[in-house]
């Protein structure tokens, strides 16, 4: 892929950014990650409060690229990667999933990308207002059937921090029952994320939710 400079956001700081436009995972580093192989625990987690859940957030350091390889072969990144239909083919992306689908400068579309690559997009505004919860399932959905059929997926809105950074902690959380907590501090190994509040607190639901559905199942 051809250099190009990082892109510099509102939250991110300039003197932390990255000279690649992508990170991949590094299979020794992928050994070491503390979130692989979590999917088989189904043990409970503290729910974290809100304002829990932002100091952790806050904690990580902050540096923005045009995409990070979050999980394997999942990639979470910002519109100006997701314009970049060369890069996203030499990365082998097979799924994309936009997260600002129809919102002003996101060109994502079926047409937009043809028919070598699946596209699902998700009409959210970054306000706290906004319910996304309703979108959680089915674009962890999407997700899973992309990586179980060997594909390689690509979630991005704007710039890769709250809407599509909610639906990839959705995902972990549904998918690989991580908590909410274990999904934010897995994501923060490979990218600065910072969801709305109004998302923070939607995941919180939903990680009450399949906490209490851990616990009611018949062991």
């Amino acid at each position: 892929m051809a250099d190009i400079k990082p892109v510099s956001e509102v939250g991110c700081d300039s003197r932390n950014l990255e000279q690649i436009n992508v990170s991949d995972t590094d299979p020794e580093e992928e050994e070491k990650c503390t979130c692989a192989g979590e999917d088989s625990k189904e043990t409970s987690e503290k729910i974290p409060s809100l304002q829990e859940l932002e100091e952790v957030l806050h904690s990580a350091p902050r540096s923005c690229r045009h995409g990070d390889e979050v999980w394997p072969s999942l990639y979470l990144g910002d519109m100006f990667m997701s314009h970049d239909k060369l890069g996203l083919w030499q990365l082998g992306i097979t799924h994309v999933l936009n997260a600002s689908h129809g919102k002003l400068c996101c060109k994502g579309s079926d047409d937009f990308y043809g028919t070598t690559v699946k596209y699902y997009g998700v009409p959210a505004n970054d306000l706290p207002t906004f319910d996304l919860s309703p979108f959680f399932y089915p674009a962890a959905e999407f997700i899973h059937q992309a990586l179980t059929s060997g594909g390689k997926v690509f979630v991005h809105c704007a710039v890769g921090v709250s809407r599509s950074a909610a639906l990839v902690l959705a995902y972990l959380m549904i998918q690989h029952h991580l908590s909410l907590l274990s999904s934010v501090r897995c994501v923060q190994q490979k990218r600065w994320i910072f969801p709305n509040r109004g998302f923070l607190r939607q995941l919180i639901v939903l990680d009450r939710k399949l906490q209490d559905e851990r616990l009611s199942k018949p062991k």
